[in-house]
């Protein structure tokens, strides 16, 4: 039956309703509780029973989230942006269907085995227990399923504290884990929160005793806050990834890849294209193409000026502003853009607050470079040594390679919007955290696991 208005407003009344009950009544349903040591200790209790079940019994809990993903896709997405006012519905819609089908499940787990004239020796991977997650705003019901994929599949059980901005929808999405789970069989309360997320629980949660993990998906406060805990800690934080344009890449694509990844739901996504170093002599040509056939909007040096104090304050970003669409931006400096535009750009040097701040919006600045070896020293600058993501556009090898390693990024985008690093129009798997800072990369369900060594001596090698 197709979504409707009237559909999603209701489910978000629903919702509503649920966090304002007060009491015992909205304790322990489908994993919501009042207190974040209540949420710890049920997902405890249903890390007993995850612990025993088969590879095949979570692969079935597995494979109802995926389902129930797919048909909750377009509700998530309107109550995503309803929530927090940022990104688009048809990129979210995209976004969850993407982790449906390409978050890995139970295949990720491998065993190595080595059998010879002393034994055999296995190395298995294993569940931590009960894993602490801290998801962000931006991408809210997306972290939170594909993270329950990995980590159920890896045999854990999962507490999250939410962004408070999205906390409606990261409830939804965790109802909907939970519900997968009792649906095959599984135990409710693999994946817990709270009602009311706040710094408080975050603390809590990082320094209890049962939680031996912690996963943060956000900034770098969150990913610093985590890796101060004392725990095991993975760290997906900020990005400002370049996109490179030396003068062998066909421009006419990088211009629209590079449009395309850029706008992708606002630009949330921190994969994306933030900034563009371009070659002195493809500059202009690549400029033209993003503004004659990409939909950009050219804004002028005083129209910058605006437009960079509208968006960031002294406080840091203007959060009215994160993952508004470009028109709304340009509304907001008294432009009234055509309907067809769908990015701002401008020239400016590195060091421009637009260019060197990641934005989280569509707004891309070009940078220009006198040669190859400049645009790198450049890329490289605007990237900040966060290893999170970065793009290229080249038909040279020998550059390619160049850049490659000195950008050492988690991600590096070869001649493809930067979605493709997600699966979506690339090959490989979907995550929405990304440990660049913590070395992980691009985590799935073996990134749950720790490893076990088991050793027979002397027996099971019948060679």
């Amino acid at each position: 039956m197709p979504v409707n208005e009237s559909m999603v407003q209701d489910i978000v009344k629903e919702v509503v309703a649920r966090m304002q009950l007060s009491g015992t009544a909205q304790s322990a349903q489908h994993g919501v509780f009042n207190d974040m040591n209540q949420a710890i200790e049920a997902a405890k209790e249903a890390e007993k029973t995850v612990r025993r079940m088969t590879m095949d019994q979570r692969e079935q809990i597995v494979s109802n989230i995926r389902k129930k993903t797919h048909e909750a896709a377009e509700i998530l997405a309107r109550m995503g942006v309803e929530e927090t006012g940022m990104g688009n519905v048809g990129d979210k819609i995209l976004k969850h269907h993407l982790l449906a089908d390409k978050t890995p499940g139970t295949e990720d787990i491998t065993t190595t085995a080595w059998s010879g004239d002393r034994g055999l020796t296995l190395i298995e991977m294993g569940p931590f227990g009960v894993i602490g997650a801290i998801t962000p705003c931006t991408n809210p019901s997306e972290t939170v399923l594909c993270n329950s994929i990995g980590m159920i599949a890896a045999g854990n059980t999962v507490v999250f504290n939410p962004h408070p901005q999205a906390i409606r929808t990261s409830i939804f999405a965790i109802n909907l884990v939970n519900e997968a789970s009792l649906e095959a069989g599984g135990p409710d309360n693999v994946a817990c929160t709270v009602f009311k997320p706040t710094l408080e629980t975050s603390n809590i949660m990082m320094k209890h005793k049962d939680i031996p993990l912690i996963a943060a998906t956000g900034g770098p406060g969150v990913v610093t806050a985590v890796l101060s805990s004392g725990k095991r800690g993975i760290g997906a934080g900020a990005g400002n990834p370049p996109a490179l344009v030396d003068e062998t890449a066909d421009i006419r694509k990088a211009a629209a890849d590079i449009v395309n990844g850029c706008t992708f739901d606002n630009n949330l996504p921190c994969i994306a294209e933030k900034e563009i170093v371009a070659v002195d002599s493809i500059a202009d040509e690549l400029m033209n193409y993003m503004i004659s056939e990409q939909g950009c909007y050219l804004i002028s040096k005083e129209e910058q000026d605006k437009l960079t104090a509208t968006v960031l304050t002294p406080k840091g970003l203007n959060r009215k502003c994160v993952g508004r669409d470009a028109r709304t931006l340009l509304s907001m400096i008294g432009i009234q853009a055509p309907e067809n535009i769908r990015c701002i750009v401008f020239e400016g040097e590195k060091e421009h607050p637009l260019i060197s701040e990641e934005l989280m919006m569509p707004i891309l600045g070009l940078v220009r470079a006198k040669d190859f070896d400049d645009a790198v020293e450049k890329a490289v600058w605007l990237e900040h040594g966060n290893r999170h993501s970065a793009h290229i556009h080249s038909k040279n090898i020998d550059n390619i390679t160049k850049y490659a390693r000195a950008i050492d990024t988690a991600i590096l985008v070869k001649n493809a919007p930067s979605y493709a690093a997600l699966g979506f129009g690339g090959e490989g798997f979907c995550t929405f955290t990304i440990a660049s800072r913590t070395g992980e990369g691009l985590t799935s369900t073996s990134t749950f696991t720790k490893r076990r060594r088991c050793v027979m001596s002397d027996s099971l090698c019948i060679r």
